[in-house]
């Protein structure tokens, strides 16, 4: 699977799972939310993400093995 497509899955995960607890749990989850998106924003103007960097060093830590 592409990198890419895992770090979409992950952030829609993170956002749909985050309004559920907000709505059901405790409206502090809602922070989470505002939290991945600007995440998503940051990296649309800098490149950045901090799970694509996680990713690849899984992949460069499994090739070695």
């Amino acid at each position: 699977m592409k990198q890419d497509m895992i770090v979409r899955r992950v952030a829609g995960t993170f956002v749909v799972a985050s309004l559920a607890l907000g709505w059901w749990v405790n409206p502090a989850w809602f922070l989470m939310t505002a939290f991945v998106g600007a995440n998503l924003l940051q990296s649309s103007f800098t490149g950045f993400c901090p799970l694509d960097s996680m990713l690849e060093a899984i992949e460069r830590n499994r090739k070695r093995a």
